[in-house]
Formats: structure tokens, sequence, C-alpha cells
């Protein structure tokens, strides 16, 4: 058997139909890296699966072999969207305005725990944002000294705000906004 270490890892580009293949595989990485329950991890694929029609879609994989061991996808983030909706209600309208206008959602990303400190997560954030998809990228991630948050924090993701409960999960969560200049405002 091969080491993981050595396996090569490849990121690349996903079409909405490249994840809906391969739903079932990404929604047992969300459940083992969000420390979710099988049922409740399965149960996010409809929710997933209707995210890979929204406006401006983007997803990215990380392969290993034939094995999926991440992935990460986002959309233009407006008005009517649950997640969207929840983070508008809890900010300040100045808030709302800075961060919200000219949004892409960053909506999950998850690499497979055993796969996880081998900069996959950094090459799939690089990979989904080139090329630029939006003035600015939210994301929501639990609170507490976690990979993911520090890994946010290296390419330069700030609070937007802290300590937020979203209905259905007990955890307090960070939300974090990156902006991203473009040519111009170089």
């Amino acid at each position: 058997m091969r080491s993981r270490r050595r396996t090569a890892v490849q990121v690349v580009h996903w079409q909405a139909a490249d994840l809906r293949k391969r739903i079932d595989d990404a929604m047992t990485i969300y459940g083992a890296a969000m420390g979710y329950p099988r049922q409740v991890a399965m149960a996010r694929a409809g929710t997933t699966t209707q995210h890979t029609r929204l406006p401006d879609f983007r997803a990215v994989a990380a392969i290993s072999g034939r094995a999926l061991v991440g992935f990460g996808y986002g959309y233009r983030s407006a008005t009517g969207q649950w997640w969207h909706d929840q983070v508008a209600s809890a900010v300040p309208a100045e808030t709302r305005t800075r961060w919200m206008t000219d949004c892409f959602e960053l909506s999950e990303l998850h690499v497979e725990p055993g796969w996880q400190g081998r900069g996959i997560g950094r090459s799939l954030i690089t990979t989904l944002l080139d090329p630029r998809p939006a003035a600015h990228v939210l994301l929501s991630t639990p609170e507490g000294p976690t990979r993911a948050l520090s890994l946010y924090r290296s390419i330069g993701f700030v609070d937007v705000l802290r300590g937020h409960l979203f209905p259905g999960d007990a955890r307090p969560f960070a939300v974090l906004g990156l902006s991203i200049p473009t040519a111009a405002d170089a």
C-alpha cells in the first residue's frame, strides 16, 4: 500500500455536474471534516445539489488517484439565499454594504481529516478563487482554534461576525471575509 504522503493530489476545477456525480463522496468528507454524524452529512446532499444551480456557481476538487480527498464550492451571494439572509440579519447595515455587495459565498471547503495539514485546503481555496469571482468572499467556520480558522487567517480572511449561531447547529461560528483586489487596484 502506498503512503498517502507520497500520493500526488491534483486540485481541479469542477463543473456543477461533477459535484453532483460525486455528491456522496463529498458529503462523506463534509461530515468527517465537520464532525457530523453520517445521516446529518448525507442530508446536506439536497442543499448542495440546489447550490449547484445558483448564479456564478463554481467548484473545485482534490483528487488522489480516483479518490476524492477534498472539495470546495461557492456562488454569488444574494438576498433570498438562506446563509446570506442569516448573516445579513446579524450584522449592522454598514457591514452588509461593505461585505455583502459583490460577494462570493464560499459555501463549503473540506479536506478529508487524514489528508489535512498538507496544503490541500490552501490549494482548493486559491484554485476556487482564481479567477476572481467577486470583490469580496465570505465564509463561516466553527469558532475555536481549528486548522480551518488558521488557514483562513493565513490567506488574509478577517472577522466580519463572531459567535454567530446558525439554526440547526449549537456551535458558534465565525463569519470571515476576504477582499480581493482587481488588477486596477494593484
